[in-house]
């Protein structure tokens, strides 16, 4: 594999074995509404009550001292990987806006980009120290290699219209662009990753060569094993 990916076989003291999905910022995207699946009783029970940012950053607090420890611990990686890169902020709100469907919007809440992506990094941190208190983050590796961020980009190029297309419809003008310029400016790994959240998000249909095609790459990038095909919208030829 070109570029491989640390994945934890226990999540807590009683041996709990992760079902992996998803990883960092694309799998927190994938649990931005979350409180909407939740029954009355344990809403009140786990949600928070100071208003929307925190229920965001209680994804980023629980997936670090609860059950999805490997996904978890991915985040701090990613958003420092956006933080070191150019980017600018609109493009890392575009971003987050077109991957969780506008579900939560940084601006709303005084919020450029960078300082949601900063907001999340601070909880992250206080609870991976609250695990183990001499917790220190690494460096970001981004993945800067040009053959994966090319290969990613030919990912993108086939589908583009069709997710601009259905972003758009959200109200998430460009969302394509900036996903493009992720892979070029920040990381490929993290920019295919949030490619394919998105792809889910709006239920883009590809065909199954497609969908092999998107594996291929998965591999490369040495993913968990469901992490590019569950909810994928695939069509059978």
């Amino acid at each position: 594999m070109e570029q491989g990916m640390k994945q934890g076989e226990e999540s807590d003291a009683e041996g709990y074995e992760e079902f992996i999905l998803d990883i960092g910022l694309s799998w927190m995207a994938s649990k931005s509404e979350y409180p909407a699946w939740l029954s009355e009783e344990d809403f009140n029970r786990s949600v928070p009550k100071s208003g929307p940012v925190d229920v965001q950053l209680s994804i980023v607090d629980e997936s670090i001292t609860e059950f999805e420890r490997t996904a978890g611990m991915q985040i701090g990686e990613d958003v420092r990987r956006l933080l070191d890169s150019a980017l600018p902020d609109e493009v890392i709100r575009t971003v987050w806006l077109g991957v969780t469907k506008s579900y939560f919007d940084p601006a709303k809440h005084g919020m450029t980009g960078r300082d949601w992506m900063r907001r999340i990094e601070l909880v992250w941190t206080a609870s991976a120290r609250r695990l183990d208190a001499a917790f220190v983050p690494p460096p970001p590796h981004p993945v800067t290699d040009a053959g994966l961020r090319s290969a990613v980009l030919d990912q993108i190029r086939p589908v583009a219209d069709e997710l601009e297309q259905a972003a758009s419809k959200r109200s998430v003008p460009g969302v394509v662009h900036a996903l493009q310029q992720v892979v070029s400016e920040a990381c490929a790994d993290l920019g295919y990753r949030l490619f394919l959240r998105a792809m889910k998000a709006y239920s883009v249909e590809i065909s199954e060569e497609r969908g092999e095609k998107f594996l291929a790459l998965g591999e490369r990038f040495g993913y968990p094993e469901f992490l590019v095909d569950d909810n994928l919208n695939v069509r059978v030829d």
